[in-house]
């Protein structure tokens, strides 16, 4: 990816202006964060939007996914781990793969370390990724991207995956600057690299600051290579944000049962997130529902 295909400078806007203008039916849409700092507030505006036929891309597909997929606008998953962390299954994922409810449902499923490499590879703007894997399973058996190569110094089997490039990618963090720099921390998971392979990069955030303070181990975003930052207080929820809040771990519980049944998962995503005018709204739906059922 080179530079020449990006706004040089982040915009600061509205979270449903960034997802008006930059995410179009039928791309490609990696929406990144490891345990941690998952843009939820922005999968809530995509579907809220009725974005259609997107692709979507992320290492560890939970809640936010599974919402996405059984509202109907995924019609594509790459990925290479997907569940309710601590729960179990992911029941709309799975009604769509087993059932196409509410549509048919293609899969690219990969290891964690061929992921890493393919975001790794588009980020360096190469056309694939090279890795000892996948000897001994069974993917390459259903996985038609997974291939091989010999080491042209060693001779050595080696397998390859195509290059992640989305379209967009987005990800949730703790802050941003005015200029639009953006500061990373915690588990920080391959939001970087996903960042750097994507043609646009949308960025929610807790709070906008003057001046970044930096921590050990922290990640910062140049501006440059963001195309919208877009003020969302607790974007990430029911997930966690390092410094903020933690995760909710009562909410994965309560969506096993939300999401088991086509009926209740629809009534609970009308009511919540399509009734919702906004992240802020849905959070203070979610308190006064939880005040009520105390």
């Amino acid at each position: 990816m080179t530079t020449q295909h990006r706004a040089m400078s982040a915009k600061h806007m509205p979270l449903k202006t960034a997802i008006e203008q930059f995410v179009h039916d039928g791309q490609h849409i990696a929406m990144e964060g490891f345990t941690h700092l998952i843009p939820f507030a922005a999968g809530h505006e995509i579907i809220r939007q009725k974005k259609r036929h997107l692709t979507v891309i992320r290492m560890t597909p939970d809640l936010i996914y599974d919402q996405m997929i059984g509202m109907g606008c995924v019609k594509k998953l790459v990925f290479s781990w997907g569940g309710n962390p601590g729960v179990g299954s992911l029941h709309r994922f799975r009604d769509a793969v087993e059932h196409a409810w509410p549509q048919e449902l293609e899969l690219d499923e990969h290891s964690h370390a061929a992921m890493a490499a393919a975001y790794q590879a588009g980020a360096s703007n190469l056309p694939f990724a090279v890795l000892r894997g996948y000897l001994g399973c069974d993917l390459p058996k259903v996985n038609g991207n997974i291939r091989w190569i010999n080491c042209p110094y060693t001779n050595e089997k080696l397998a390859t995956v195509p290059a992640l490039r989305p379209d967009v990618t987005i990800i949730h963090a703790q802050k941003a600057d005015y200029a639009g720099n953006v500061f990373i921390g915690g588990i920080v998971g391959i939001q970087r690299e996903a960042a750097l392979a994507a043609q646009r990069v949308i960025v929610t955030v807790e709070e906008v600051v003057d001046q970044l303070d930096l921590t050990i181990n922290a990640h910062v975003l140049p501006h440059w290579v963001v195309t919208a930052v877009c003020h969302v207080p607790g974007g990430a929820a029911p997930s966690y944000a390092h410094g903020y809040y933690e995760r909710d771990n009562a909410f994965c519980k309560e969506w096993d049962d939300i999401a088991r049944e086509r009926d209740s998962f629809t009534s609970w995503m009308e009511k919540m997130v399509m009734g919702s005018a906004d992240f802020l709204d849905y959070q203070e739906k979610m308190t006064a529902s939880r005040d009520r059922n105390k």
